[in-house]
Formats: C-alpha cells, structure tokens, sequence
C-alpha cells in the first residue's frame, strides 16, 4: 500500500511514516498543501492522510480537491480539531474516516485496514432492495429515489445499505459503529449522527414520505412512514 501524509509536525511525520513502514507500507509525507498536490498528482496512492492545520491549501481544501477528481481513493483526515463541526465539514468534503489528535498509532492502523476493507470489498450480488420509491442497487452500488439518482459517498452508502437490510428493524449505534467502521468507539457514536443527517437530506429532505427514522435511545431504522417527531 502507498501513503501519502500530509503533516507540517515534523516529528509526528516522522513517527507515522516509520510506523506504517514498519507495518510493511510505503509512506511518503509531506508538510505543505501545496507539496501535497504536487506529489499527489505525480504518484499512484491507495490512501491519503491528511491533517486540517497546514500551510495552505489545508488539508480540507486539499479533500475537497482529491475528490473531484478520484472518488476512489480512501482519505484519512488526522487532525486535533475535535468537534462535531469539525468532523462535519470534513465527512462533507468526502473523507473516508477522522481521527483526533493525539492517537494511538495501533488505532491509526485498524482505521486504515478497516477503510481499505471496505474500499477493496466487492458485491457478488446482482440484486435491487426497493423500500417504497428508494430503490438501491446493489451490484453497482448506485442509489435512486423517486426515479432520480442520489450521490453518496461509500461511507454514506455503507450506512444506507446496513439499514435497508434490517429489513425494518432497528440498527443500533453500536452495531453500526461495529459494522461500518469495525472499530467500536464512543467517538464514533456522534459521527453516525452526522452521517444520518447526511442521509436525511439526501433521501427524505424533498420528499413526503420520510424513510430514514430515529428510535430513541435504541438506534435507526428505515421504513415507509410520515416523519414524525422524530430525534
């Protein structure tokens, strides 16, 4: 696998590029988001690490650019920017997974194989799921609603798709956060509610049947109903 860090903690940089070459990576790093683009658009990466707080662009801008020109490529955004704003703006911007400083380097490594798992996993399955006028297919991992396609991103799709097979039934937070990001973690609790958001506006926000529900102090599920004093 090669990495290409963006970090302007020189230490750091040093430390997690080691780290990952220990674990049998090729790690290059970089301080500036300038320097980034540069080697970004000259070499062939399979995941991108980036902290926010860098001479600029930062490492946002530096997602956002990523993105519009490869939606395949998985992005890690490692920064000390904690809250939920923070990990909005940065899910927005199409990152795959964030971490916050300071962090183990054992955890920055589940967090890289988990969201290389999901980008390498394939579906054998050339199958529809149709709830109401969403209709999901899952061979190619495309999503349509009232007849119109809907763009996500593979984490809000991954979300989706575990809530459509419950069939129904409740997911909870703990078991998205298992399924989904693999490493259960409380700060990930906030981050699913981030992504429901995503979702709500993507699927329900123009329509009048709401399908994405809230039940309290249990979970989500996804169903044909009115929406209604929802959490």
């Amino acid at each position: 696998m090669r990495v290409l860090l963006l970090e302007d903690d020189p230490i750091l940089s040093e430390e997690i590029s080691k780290f990952l070459k220990l674990k049998g990576m090729i790690c290059e790093s970089v301080p500036t988001g300038s320097a980034f683009i540069q080697k970004q658009e000259t070499g062939n990466y399979d995941l991108f690490l980036l902290d926010i707080n860098v001479p600029e662009p930062n490492g946002l801008e530096i997602c956002r650019h990523i993105r519009s020109k490869n939606g395949d490529v998985s992005i890690i955004m490692i920064t000390a920017y904690g809250e939920i704003k923070d990990k909005t703006d940065a899910f927005r911007a199409g990152a795959d997974d964030y971490l916050v400083k300071p962090f183990h380097l054992d955890e920055l490594l589940l967090r890289i194989q988990s969201v290389q798992r999901r980008r390498s996993h394939q579906s054998n399955a050339n199958t529809e799921i149709v709830i109401d006028d969403l209709v999901i297919h899952t061979d190619d991992s495309k999503v349509f609603r009232g007849g119109k396609e809907v763009i996500l991103t593979p984490r809000e799709y991954q979300l989706l798709l575990t809530l459509a097979e419950a069939g129904g039934k409740t997911v909870s937070k703990k078991s998205i956060s298992e399924k989904i990001w693999e490493v259960h973690l409380n700060s990930n609790l906030s981050t699913i509610e981030v992504y429901i958001n995503f979702l709500r506006k993507k699927l329900d926000r123009d329509f009048k049947v709401k399908l994405i529900h809230t039940r309290p102090g249990y979970g989500y599920f996804l169903k044909p109903e009115l929406k209604a004093n929802e959490a």
